[in-house]
């Protein structure tokens, strides 16, 4: 008998955490690092957040809420729906949990049984076939390339469904390739669906107020509401409000399916950090003209980097409608030879000797599913994106 469950044999340590890590260290121990695989605003949290998260501790506002939030913060995300998706929901068909990917793995512990098949486009989140797997699911990836800017077709999506299938976890703005779906785009999705009534939805849209140029967000319950009762529509306050250790993400979608993620949260972690939450209510309620001033830091950075990589020897880089990420090919650098004689025989090698020469932490592809590519995480400063794209841009023109 071993101690371990087997379960774990199912999954692997999150390869975006792994590179942060990594690079973490190497600072430490001297090296001239900079680090651009954390998806993580650099940003401070506003002032009026911060100093509503003082005031609930000035008030003693510190003791335990209901297990999956507290009224005050479940009506403000419901006020949020109405105002800028057009959704309405009540406050029991709210959850909120430690961060957005809690919220994402008990509805998949709610809801899966063995067998039970999840179609999941892929560049991917790197949790979401992880989360699936320790759910007891099986992940169905559907590779999305540059062909198609990152983005997963009608056909393709039709073609994945079967029997087995529960859910679509729909991820737009995307992590890891920025990719963003046009109302149109989303509209054919939405009708493959409707055509499958057994689907559900997990819409991930975590990175809905980065956006760019003249890119209009939507979900998939706003775009049809014939999915309403079928959708669980999951956000946060991580990426848009730069609370990424504040640790509050929250879903919305039908009460039966709701009160089955709290028992699973309620026999778990319990209630996400009391003062987190107040800091929450005021992030929803506050000011919101800051998100759209920093879309525009986001876009510059965006621009200088696309632009910084494609002069670089065999790397394609294309524009993103969003997050902060851009997801190059590095396909023209395949077979190609270091000075120090290492051949870059995928994209785990070409980061690997990267960092090593350079100095530069980016993630490789295949931990998102699609290669040879890598992830670029741009939410550090212009001064930083330059020096790390110039260093690249001299890889790339060692390679031979």
């Amino acid at each position: 008998m071993t101690l371990l469950s087997a379960t774990l044999d199912r999954v692997k340590p999150s390869p975006t955490i792994a590179v942060t890590t990594l690079a973490q260290e190497l600072k430490a121990a001297g090296r001239d690092v900079i680090g651009l695989g954390a998806g993580e605003p650099d940003f401070d949290t506003p002032e009026n957040i911060k100093n509503a998260a003082k005031a609930a501790m000035d008030a003693g506002k510190t003791k335990y809420t209901a297990p999956d939030g507290m009224p005050e913060l479940k009506q403000a995300i419901c006020a949020k729906f109405a105002r800028e998706n057009g959704l309405t929901y009540q406050p029991n068909q709210i959850s909120v949990g430690t961060g957005g990917k809690q919220i994402l793995y008990n509805a998949l512990m709610a809801t899966l049984n063995p067998g039970d098949e999840v179609v999941i486009p892929a560049p991917y989140w790197v949790s979401y076939p992880d989360m699936v797997l320790l759910a007891g699911g099986e992940p169905v990836t559907v590779e999305c390339g540059i062909d198609t800017g990152f983005k997963m077709t009608p056909a393709q999506l039709d073609a994945a469904i079967t029997p087995k299938t529960k859910w679509l976890i729909f991820n737009s703005p995307s992590n890891p390739t920025g990719a963003g779906y046009t109302r149109d785009e989303l509209k054919a999705l939405t009708d493959v669906l409707m055509r499958h009534p057994h689907v559900w939805v997990m819409s991930d849209d975590m990175y809905e107020h980065l956006v760019f140029d003249d890119f209009e967000f939507f979900s998939p319950a706003q775009i049809e509401p014939g999915l309403y009762e079928r959708t669980l529509t999951v956000n946060g306050v991580s990426k848009a409000y730069a609370m990424t250790g504040w640790r509050i993400g929250y879903g919305a979608g039908p009460k039966f399916l709701i009160d089955a993620m709290r028992k699973i949260q309620s026999q778990s972690t319990s209630n996400p950090c009391t003062v987190s939450q107040w800091a929450a209510v005021e992030a929803l309620n506050g000011p919101q003209d800051f998100l759209a001033e920093n879309a525009k830091v986001f876009q510059r950075r965006r621009d200088l980097v696309v632009s910084m990589l494609n002069a670089a020897e065999g790397i394609d880089c294309p524009t993103p409608e969003g997050a902060f990420y851009v997801y190059p090919s590095i396909a023209g650098c395949i077979g190609k030879t270091t000075p120090g004689g290492t051949v870059i025989e995928d994209d785990e090698t070409f980061c690997k000797e990267l960092l090593e020469a350079t100095g530069v932490a980016v993630v490789f592809g295949a931990a998102f599913g699609v290669s040879p590519n890598f992830r670029v995480s741009y939410a550090t400063s212009d001064e930083q994106l330059t020096t790390a794209c110039e260093r690249i841009q001299s890889f790339c023109a060692a390679l031979s």
